[in-house]
């Protein structure tokens, strides 16, 4: 039985201060630079419904927007999800052609002027091989990256088609690059410096440092969050997942992923960093 229009409205705005108040209070404590998520679950969702894959990974969209509205609110300045592997080019033709119109029509609403990135002053980055996507793709990718370009408060790294390998190879490639143009000496020559030219790192460098609080740590992920209970990594920012980085492999679907999903995450976090100050970590 569906419930009354004033019941439905009362319910809303009750969840709505709720989450205010909890986002408030999480707030007063560290807050982390740098999330990660690994989206997975979509089509395992679907299948649990009945529903089409492509019904999946729309509702998967509705949850990275849903998840990014929570970061932003925390002011948490870096988000990198990993929208689709250059692997997945193996799936079927179908289901790869729906993710990419999806694609281009979620993420372009999150560009739009009133939208989440533009209100928080975030901008969004593609990062990985995008030139294997089809032209149209291509332009979308462009359009979008210009559109947030000016946005100085937060970056929004978009890994598609994406492996953390072929990040650091390009990374490398840069470097030696660097070397050759005479931008770099030879034996000068730092992991620092190829960890510099990833494609994540050299998106972050544009996000006003004054807003970090560990600026030279802004590369680094402080958490990295996979739904669907897979625990693996499965070649996503495999460098910038240090010996600090907290991992959380969550049961919960990404189409499913949320506030109760994130506020454990957080606390567990913040008791983290609580934990070191006293000097027990």
């Amino acid at each position: 039985m569906a419930r009354p229009p004033l019941i439905k409205s009362i319910v809303h705005f009750l969840f709505s201060v709720a989450t205010t108040v909890l986002l408030f209070l999480i707030s007063l404590g560290p807050i982390p630079q740098h999330i990660g998520f690994v989206m997975d679950g979509n089509r395992r969702y679907a299948r649990v419904l009945g529903k089409k894959v492509s019904e999946g990974h729309g509702e998967g969209f509705t949850a990275l927007k849903r998840t990014l509205e929570i970061c932003l609110r925390l002011r948490i300045r870096v988000v990198s999800v990993y929208a689709f592997a250059i692997d997945n080019f193996n799936r079927s033709e179908n289901e790869v052609s729906a993710l990419m119109r999806l694609a281009k029509d979620r993420l372009a609403e999150l560009c739009q002027h009133g939208e989440l990135l533009e209100e928080y002053g975030v901008k969004i980055r593609f990062i990985g091989q995008t030139s294997l996507f089809p032209m149209d793709v291509q332009e979308a990718i462009k359009e979008m990256e210009e559109m947030t370009s000016h946005h100085k408060n937060g970056v929004l790294n978009v890994c598609s088609p994406y492996a953390s390998r072929d990040e650091i190879a390009s990374a490398t490639k840069g470097t030696v690059q660097a070397v050759y143009d005479g931008e770099l000496v030879p034996h000068g020559i730092t992991s620092q410096d190829v960890f510099d030219r990833l494609g994540t790192s050299k998106a972050i460098s544009q996000v006003n440092p004054k807003l970090f609080k560990r600026p030279e740590e802004a590369g680094k992920l402080d958490i990295l969050v996979r739904t669907s209970d897979v625990k693996r990594l499965s070649d996503f920012m495999m460098w910038q997942a240090s010996e600090d980085t907290q991992l959380h492999f969550v049961k919960t679907y990404w189409p499913e992923f949320g506030l109760s999903d994130m506020i454990p995450i957080l606390l567990g976090w913040q008791q983290k960093q609580w934990m070191r100050q006293l000097g027990f970590v």
